[in-house]
């Protein structure tokens, strides 16, 4: 298996950009959790990472990486459909919630993992910068979202968040395809 450069900057970016887009969202879909919710997905999510980091000789394979990497988006393309089709019920922030916490237990990884295998600063540089991009760009794109369905009179934060996952599921598929794209199997090179 092998990892291509510009690839995987074009799947980093729009990763970020998801991140940027998404991010706000999550203050009106948790408004239903209690504190203690979140004491306890910390408590999780350092638990979490603790075991990922115990496995890391296990885990710093580019293969593995790539799995973990695809799992990871897998799990945010799940808690979007979930999201879309059960919005109204009190379930879905939790769910929300812990698939947001997975994905930062994988996250911790991944992000060791991407240093391990880009080795160059330079290209650490170029990932970090791309990743920036994406951010500032989806933080750009959900307030302009946001903007223009409040132009619509479509003021309902909860109806404004579920709009914009609306857009995050085909995002999160083009997503994964460049992910797939930037792994490649020597005999597919």
């Amino acid at each position: 298996m092998k990892l291509f450069f510009h690839p995987y900057l074009r799947y980093k970016f729009l990763n970020s950009l998801f991140t940027g887009i998404a991010g706000g969202s999550v203050f009106t879909i948790y408004g239903s959790l209690s504190p203690s919710t979140f004491s306890v997905g910390g408590i999780v999510l350092a638990i979490g990472l603790m075991g990922m980091a115990y496995a890391y000789h296990h885990l710093m394979t580019l293969k593995r990486f790539f799995i973990l990497s695809l799992v990871a988006e897998a799990v945010m393309l799940v808690m979007i459909g979930f999201f879309l089709i059960f919005s109204h019920y009190q379930i879905t922030a939790l769910v929300v919630y812990a698939a947001y916490q997975l994905s930062f237990v994988f996250g911790g990884y991944l992000v060791r993992a991407e240093t391990h295998f880009a080795q160059k600063a330079r290209i650490m540089g170029w990932i970090d910068i791309v990743k920036q991009q994406g951010y500032l760009g989806g933080l750009l794109l959900s307030y302009l979202f946001y903007k223009g369905l409040e132009h619509y009179n479509i003021v309902s934060p909860l109806t404004q968040v579920y709009w914009l996952h609306c857009i995050l599921i085909p995002l999160e598929v083009v997503i994964i395809a460049f992910l797939i794209s930037a792994f490649k199997r020597h005999s597919d090179a």
